[in-house]
């Protein structure tokens, strides 16, 4: 057996089958079978089609897998696992049956598949199990993670082979290929017989659950337009006929015919054209032919280089035909400037999974922070049991880790997505003892990651680029003064203690404060580049200070300096550090917008990131490019040490954004258990920007249609700073009585937004695709 607890219990009986109504974002979800090993074979179709139904690994998933799931000591209950025919969603059994929705999880949704006892809950209550019978799946967004133990280390193989397949095919897979696999998934899940034929009822079915409420006569009239048997049945062709009408896209039509001609095929020459309308930057003979090589499908229209029509949707849903440019999905800025020239992105409490008042604390944590590009996180550092530190959110009930597990995890992760170098923002409310004990496990545990000396003996005061610290760790904390105490240990200056702390140490002891003066050598010596130091003015001193002080500034104290100085401390923006973290009395760990801090220059702008909302969509658009390395370089007028800019007065408007909102294809249901709840969606598009660059506009809203609604109506926005504008796209579902409900959104700077027609591909709350959900636009930027 899997567990050793339960050698001698009696085995389970089988799980009662999932009903076949469960509405997804994308793929099907058919109720398993009542027996294991029992597959049904109809659709398989799906995973047929991603070449993969024969594969013994995925074979052995679809017939599923009892595994330990482990949570904590006591708790490590046996479930099925059992992947579905889509292939892109895994169904698990529950002690007590919920919604059907609520018994699956996506392959698309998964962040990473981590093998042995590599993660926090594996580490700590895994232990009893040999690590090749044990795995982890980690989740984008805040779903936990899945810690399992196999029955035998060739099952826990096979679905961590088996995963990795999945995710490598679904991410290989075109726009057209997700939606061909999206609308057969529900095209099974209709069939409620499984008889491979489709009856009106059941076709009405299927339109409810794709998201549109056809008008019966309109949907009956197309059914028996495609019923060529007269039999009340569609089968086989019929089906795929009645399939391709309901996916025509007459606006892509109409673009098409209006560069084809009669003869409805576009040669190079005509695609061209088409190109250059679009003001593609590359738009040249030589690449309209390697596009028509690249997404025509019939293979005699690509030998004449000519593009049908299908080949035409083909390269307008690739991410060559998307609205982000895709020369800005790599690394394509300067990485060889100061590091005061960039915004970093920045985590605030990274340890916390929830509110800073009793939410959980894990390292779990700081993995996401680093899977999501941060390049920044924060380390509450207070006095623990046995001489060991520990990170957690002082004077309050959230949990506490120990500081050696979170620098282990950096270690581990902190370079797994980007190679630019980590702050380690230390809120150090440690004695001297336990300092020395942090000193020693960033020496120990980091080894040669960790920066302790100055790069350049030359200049040892100024800041590197980030280009040059690839791959190395930085210490943000405080300097010793140069007196020393008797003792031979010095003690800060109350002027330079960081106004973050000093607002912790508030409602904190008497000696937790005198403690927090204290600084250990061991400590003060890792502080090298981020140096943490009380900003006093902005007037230019006698001496100016040196780039590698770095201010701690709350949401409040910015907001207050750029109102009230605003060029001035956008200068000094432009030689040093400045990191802005949420008030503390944001309770539950909301998050400020991050964009005027951004205007104004500031680099380490942290968020909540455990916190979805609009915020954390500007955080994720605004580092969205540049490889999304974490590392932004910052406009011109950010950089300049004699720059004249200030937000609050940045000149007349010099650029003109205007959108055509065109149509939408394929919206999630959002109420996933009523059939009968289709959206009614709008579109809102907003700019954030400088204040004056502020705006949304949006469309009316469409009735009843998710599917394919059409707007065709036109938004303008005049823009004065469009260096630092970030675009949102949102859609909702319209309510009249209530908010609206949020659908979906994408977020980029204006920078690195494409004109022409282009499709903006739809993300969730938690940031995660909705494919094959999208919007599809027409964008202008003149100026």
């Amino acid at each position: 057996m899997l567990c050793g607890s339960w050698r001698n219990r009696r085995r389970q009986p089988e799980e009662p089958p999932v009903p076949a109504q469960v509405a997804t974002p994308v793929g099907l979800l058919s109720p398993p079978a009542s027996q294991e090993g029992n597959i049904k074979r109809p659709g398989l179709r799906a995973l047929k089609k991603m070449g993969l139904s024969e594969d013994e690994d995925v074979r052995a998933m679809l017939r599923g897998s009892r595994f330990c799931k482990i949570r904590s000591p006591t708790w490590q209950k046996e479930r099925l696992y059992r992947l579905q025919e889509d292939g892109l969603s895994v169904w698990f059994q529950r002690r007590i049956p919920r919604a059907p929705s609520q018994h699956i999880f996506f392959v698309q949704h998964i962040e990473a598949i981590r093998e042995g006892h590599q993660s926090e809950g594996l580490r700590h209550f895994g232990g009893a199990f040999e690590p090749a019978r044990c795995l982890t799946i980690a989740f984008k967004g805040r779903r936990k993670n899945l810690d399992l133990v196999a029955p035998t280390a060739e099952e826990a193989q096979r679905w961590v082979r088996g995963l990795g397949k999945l995710r490598a095919r679904l991410d290989a897979m075109s726009q057209r290929e997700r939606l061909d696999h999206w609308i057969h998934s529900y095209l099974h899940r209709a069939d409620s017989n499984r008889d491979s034929k489709m009856s009106f009822k059941e076709i009405k079915s299927l339109l409810r659950m794709v998201n549109v409420d056809m008008n019966d006569m309109y949907a009956y009239r197309l059914f028996k337009e495609c019923d060529h048997s007269k039999n009340e049945r569609l089968e086989g062709p019929e089906i795929e006929e009645f399939l391709r009408r309901l996916l025509k896209r007459p606006e892509l039509e109409e673009i098409f015919h209006r560069y084809s001609g009669e003869d409805r095929v576009l040669s190079a020459p005509e695609l061209l054209e088409f190109l250059e309308d679009q003001g593609e930057p590359k738009a040249t003979l030589a690449h309209a032919q390697q596009l028509i090589h690249t997404y025509e499908l019939n293979e005699t229209a690509k030998q004449h280089e000519l593009m049908t029509l299908d080949g035409f949707m083909m390269y307008l849903l690739s991410p060559e035909g998307a609205a982000l440019d895709s020369a800005h999905t790599r690394v394509f800025q300067d990485m060889d400037q100061p590091l005061a020239h960039y915004f970093i992105s920045s985590s605030h409490n990274t340890y916390l999974t929830d509110s800073q008042i009793g939410g959980p604390s894990s390292t779990e944590a700081y993995v996401r922070a680093f899977a999501q590009g941060c390049r920044c996180v924060e380390l509450d550092c207070w006095e623990g049991p046995g001489g060991e530190p520990v990170i957690y959110h002082g004077h309050t009930f959230t949990s506490k880790i120990l500081f050696r597990d979170v620098i282990q995890a950096v270690r581990e992760h902190a370079f797994t997505v980007s190679p630019y170098p980590v702050v380690l923002s230390l809120e150090n409310h440690c004695g001297l003892e336990q300092q020395a004990a942090m000193a020693r496990h960033l020496h120990t545990i980091l080894g040669d990651m960790l920066v302790t000396q100055t790069l350049d003996p030359q200049n040892p005061e100024e800041l590197p680029s980030p280009e040059r610290l690839k791959g190395r760790v930085l210490v943000k904390g405080k300097k010793l003064p140069a007196t020393r105490s008797e003792n031979g240990r010095i003690l800060s200056e109350r002027e330079e203690e960081d106004e973050e702390e000093e607002e912790e140490e508030e409602v904190g002891a008497v000696e937790q404060r005198r403690r927090a003066k204290q600084i250990s050598p061991e400590l003060s010596a890792l502080a090298v580049y981020c140096c943490a130091a009380r900003l006093q003015t902005l007037r230019p001193p006698p001496v100016p200070p040196q780039p590698c002080q770095v201010s701690s500034l709350s949401e409040r104290k910015a907001k207050k300096l750029i109102r009230e100085a605003g060029n001035s401390f956008v200068r000094h923006n432009a030689r040093h550090l400045t990191r802005v973290y949420p008030l503390g009395l944001r309770m539950n760990s909301a998050n400020y917008s991050p964009q005027e801090m951004w205007n104004s220059g500031c680099q380490l702008v942290a968020l909540n990131f455990q916190t979805p909302g609009y915020e954390m969509d500007l955080n994720a658009g605004r580092f969205l490019v540049n490889g999304q390395c974490g590392y932004i370089l910052k406009p011109v007028c950010l950089r300049s040490p004699n720059t004249t800019f200030d937000p609050e007065c940045p000149g007349p408007p010099r650029t003109t954004l205007t959108i055509q909102v065109l149509t939408a294809q394929q919206l999630p249901k959002l109420n996933a258990e009523k059939p009968n709840s289709i959206v009614d969606p709008l579109v809102r598009i907003e700019i954030h920007g400088v204040p004056a660059d502020c705006a949304r506009k949006e469309t009316n809203y469409v009735l009843n249609n998710g599917f394919n609604p059409r707007w065709g109506q036109t938004l303008q926005f005049q823009l004065r700073v469009p260096e630092l504008a970030l675009v949102r796209f949102v859609v909702e579902d319209y309510d009249a009585t209530s908010p609206n409900d949020f659908v979906g959104q994408f977020t980029l700077p204006l920078s690195s937004l494409k004109q022409g027609y282009r499709h903006i591909h739809l993300l969730s709350k938690d940031g995660a695709s909705l494919s094959p959900a999208t919007l599809f636009v027409h964008i202008c930027i003149r100026g």
